[in-house]
């Protein structure tokens, strides 16, 4: 039988560090991330090739024009289990396919922000009961904003749910398909897209700066100057010029990779979200954003009390206007037709009624002529 060795060295204090990592390696974690932009942008290929896995099959733009008419975004969860070197990770990706494909986007991230609201809301629910052991947590602990690379700046529709993921979630811009600027057109763009955001106000996610720690530091300043980051994703093997296989994307001109700095932000990306700050974007979800939402909901309700729902619901405001422009319609035509049927019955009335004085003029006139035929006949009868 093993024996436990016992240390004279210190009080023990100092292993305690230790003692958090055998219980984290055989918790193993959960990490959920939220992936929100217009089609087409690269969002399904780039949680694909930083999880090095493919979580979710790539889709089929060729048939998304077919949906307009239900002008929603909607919500999707794809969920997986990864291993590393024997250390398990609990991952939820959160897609939103529809979001920014209509012609009229208003509202379009109501669904989005209604998501992240509803997780903490249900957490908080779940930590009020008795029984809290099996949790159920679908907090979102990333959010990556995905922006087309017009090399212009940020649309309205970018600034405006910017603006409230940001105040809900850990915002984490990223420029799509960022092989398709030119490296001046696209050092522009991100100036434009910082100026932008301080100028919105737009609160996005800064990594820690450790001032004890200068390397730490250092690397954290140099994650937060490359925001936005700059994105190529790809599953795909090619084969450079110099004959090293990587992942990346093929052209005429030469090969686009992944994983080299020089063309993109890819491997910034990954050491922010996974490598390096996973644990902190997993406290400051914890600590910040879930705190916020539970002290503002505690400062308005009571304790258990349940959370007031909209009546009017941004989702269906479109259909409810429709709705009642077409009532509207329904209505004024009634009154249209009811106008006529009141004219039709008031030329009626006159009718009738100036044949009713006619008759009453021609019963007059023979009573007349009765009278005057009386006084005659009994006259004639008296000359007799």
């Amino acid at each position: 039988m093993a024996t436990v060795p016992f240390s004279d060295d210190g009080i023990g204090i100092a292993n305690l560090p230790n003692q958090r990592h055998k219980i984290v390696a055989k918790r193993g974690a959960h990490f959920t991330i939220m992936v929100v932009g217009e089609s087409g942008l690269g969002k399904t290929t780039l949680i694909n090739t930083l999880f090095s896995t493919e979580l979710s099959p790539a889709k089929n733009y060729n048939k998304r024009h077919q949906k307009q008419l239900d002008k929603l975004t909607e919500v999707e969860i794809i969920k997986a289990e990864l291993e590393e070197k024997q250390f398990k990770t609990k991952l939820t990706v959160i897609d939103t396919p529809g979001f920014g494909d209509y012609v009229n986007n208003r509202d379009s991230w109501a669904p989005i922000v209604d998501f992240i609201d509803d997780q903490h809301e249900a957490y908080m629910r779940q930590e009020q009961q008795p029984m809290r052991k099996d949790k159920i947590d679908l907090r979102v602990h990333a959010c990556l904003y995905f922006i087309r690379p017009t090399g212009h700046t940020l649309k309205p529709l970018d600034i405006e749910i910017m603006k409230r993921l940001g105040t809900r979630v850990n915002l984490i811009p990223v420029i799509a398909k960022a092989d398709t600027l030119t490296q001046n057109d696209l050092f522009t763009f991100k100036q434009r897209i910082r100026q932008v955001i301080q100028a919105q106000g737009i609160r996005i996610y800064q990594p820690p700066i450790e001032a004890d720690d200068e390397v730490s530091a250092e690397h954290a300043r140099i994650l937060s100057e490359a925001m936005p980051f700059s994105i190529i994703g790809s599953t795909e093997d090619v084969t450079t010029a110099d004959g090293r296989v990587v992942k990346g994307r093929e052209y005429l001109w030469g090969v686009a990779e992944v994983e080299n700095e020089n063309h993109c932000d890819f491997r910034k990306l990954r050491s922010l979200l996974i490598r390096t700050y996973m644990l902190d974007l997993i406290s400051t979800t914890e600590e910040l954003h879930y705190e916020n939402y539970r002290q503002a909901q505690m400062e308005t309700r009571k304790f258990g009390e349940q959370k007031p729902r909209k009546f009017e619901n941004p989702k269906f405001k479109e259909e409810e206007e429709a709705l009642r422009k077409r009532f509207t319609e329904q209505v004024k035509a009634e009154e249209a037709r009811f106008r006529q049927w009141e004219q039709h019955l008031i030329a009626e009335r006159d009718r009738l009624n100036k044949d009713l004085e006619m008759a009453h003029s021609a019963i007059k006139a023979l009573e007349a002529e009765l009278d005057n035929l009386q006084v005659g006949y009994g006259r004639g009868t008296g000359r007799r």
